[in-house]
């Protein structure tokens, strides 16, 4: 295997929080190793935006069928000098053996619907939790805050320059990878264009430039060496008394030999600027030159300049969308919700109880299902407890998983199960596609699933409010719980 993909996935099992460890060994000490069934949810929309885009799922696979304790992981927990010989024993040999259900990567996903749902033992679901959160927390912020920008574009090609300010190596190749799931049309990490089969696209820098004895000299070097790929950075010293200028003369010669030449600005008043660059290439009879523009870009800005009808054909976007910008992290979560029954035999369900009622659960072992009008539109997500049927054409009345007096009722051309089953007995159940190829496959479900959606819930400020509902069994279920535990 190719060392620098082997490397890429963690697959220790020390890559857990420390209490993981210390209650699972707690668990086998008491002989608590029962069936149970966790969901990985989140609470919120980042950005206060209307929907977000589940990534980093596919990558989980990978490491999860992976994970183990090696003999050095062993020896680190032995030095600790807390756990006991036999627990040390039983982690040699452990690894993930139960069953997995996820959401397609790319899918367009609301709060509250389980994106991940594991069975396993109760050890095996423990440790697993930061694995599971780690992986599709992040993938699926910078996904979603990519998805925001590409939609604040008018889907124009974005291009993902965030390698420099990105959190770290594995940070920059999670966000390049989530961004292209999010809508990016190419990327200048080059490692992960070879890994994931991303388009790699660059211009030039501002050294370029200043390397050599004038600007024209520059760009006339550069269309000398990539006739075919001449995109001009224009503000290095002045953008309209000689940047603009001079790529004209330098692109000029080019569409003399039958090129075309783009130019980027990265710096100054966009607007502006991009309006007078329009106008200087027009005039100078290059309609057919593009514009690009980079620098600090959010999706606010980008719908700003959209708006106004700016002449920019390209975006160039870094440090706002491989970090999340003003949203650090995604809400995701990891809780238990059904677990074995010694008394039936069976599985019960279980919730946790919040003085912060955002924060209670909901019980069961759950699906999630998607309502579709005659249309093809997306009307409603629905939670519905694992052995009930939806069917199309009858109506159902549905519930807010809050808010008991929120209701509405639905008749759906059409139902779309999300969760799907794709790790059985520690397995996976299809056989593993290459990176580059699933990666196409999440990059189109997520712009095929956004179609979907009515456009008030893509708005970038004050979306409308999907419909994430529950099913009358399980609101009855959760209403049993609240009224059988708060006294």
């Amino acid at each position: 295997m190719d060392p620098i993909i082997e490397n890429s996935t963690i697959n220790s099992a020390l890559f857990t929080d420390f209490y993981e460890l210390t209650m699972a060994q707690g668990y086998w000490k008491e002989n608590m190793n029962e069936k149970v069934v966790f969901d990985m949810f989140f609470r919120r929309n980042p950005f206060n935006g209307g929907f977000s885009v589940l990534a980093g799922n596919e990558t989980l696979l990978d490491a999860l069928t992976s994970f183990r304790f090696s003999e050095d992981d062993i020896k680190y927990l032995a030095d600790q000098k807390i756990f006991e010989p036999g627990f040390l024993d039983y982690l040699k040999d452990w690894h993930f053996t139960g069953d997995l259900y996820t959401m397609d990567e790319g899918t367009v996903i609301f709060p509250q619907e389980p994106l991940v749902r594991i069975h396993a033992n109760l050890i095996e679901a423990q440790i697993l939790e930061g694995l599971i959160l780690n992986h599709v927390n992040f993938q699926s912020l910078i996904a979603t805050k990519t998805a925001r920008i590409w939609l604040a574009s008018k889907k124009a090609p974005i291009m993902e320059f965030g390698l420099r300010r990105a959190q770290g190596p594995d940070g920059a190749m999670s966000a390049t990878r989530a961004a292209y799931i999010g809508g990016a049309a190419g990327t200048s990490n080059t490692l992960a264009g070879k890994l994931y089969g991303i388009p790699v696209m660059g211009t030039m820098a501002h050294s370029w430039i200043m390397s050599h004895s004038s600007e024209l000299e520059a760009f006339r070097e550069y269309a000398k060496i990539y006739p075919q790929n001449s995109v001009f950075l224009i503000d290095t010293y002045d953008t309209l008394k000689s940047g603009v200028k001079n790529a004209i003369i330098a692109g000029g010669e080019l569409v003399e030999k039958g090129y075309n030449f783009g130019v980027r600005l990265d710096s100054g008043d966009i607007s502006y600027l991009t309006r007078e660059v329009r106008k200087a290439l027009d005039e100078a009879g290059y309609p057919q030159a593009k514009i690009s523009v980079s620098n600090e870009l959010t999706e606010e800005i980008i719908s700003t300049l959209v708006a106004g009808n700016a002449p920019i054909n390209s975006w160039g976007v870094g440090t706002h969308m491989v970090t999340g910008g003003n949203e650090s992290s995604f809400t995701g979560v990891y809780k238990l919700c059904a677990r074995h029954d010694k008394t039936t035999g069976g599985m019960t369900p279980a919730m946790k109880f919040s003085d912060n009622p955002a924060k209670t659960t909901n019980p069961g072992i759950k699906n999630v299902y998607r309502l579709y009008d005659e249309k093809g539109m997306a009307c409603a997500d629905i939670l519905a407890l694992e052995n009930e049927v939806l069917e199309t054409g009858k109506e159902y009345r549905y519930y807010h998983p809050m808010v008991d007096y929120r209701q509405f009722s639905f008749t759906a051309a059409r139902i779309e199960p999300l969760l799907k089953k794709r790790i059985s007995n520690g397995e996976r159940t299809q056989p593993r596609l290459s990176d580059a190829e699933q990666l196409k496959i999440s990059h189109d479900n997520m712009q095929k699933q956004l179609e979907t959606f009515d456009e008030s819930y893509k708005r970038i400020l004050n979306p409308h409010i999907y419909k994430v509902s529950i099913s009358q069994e399980l609101k009855d279920l959760k209403m049993k719980f609240i009224q059988e535990n708060i006294k």
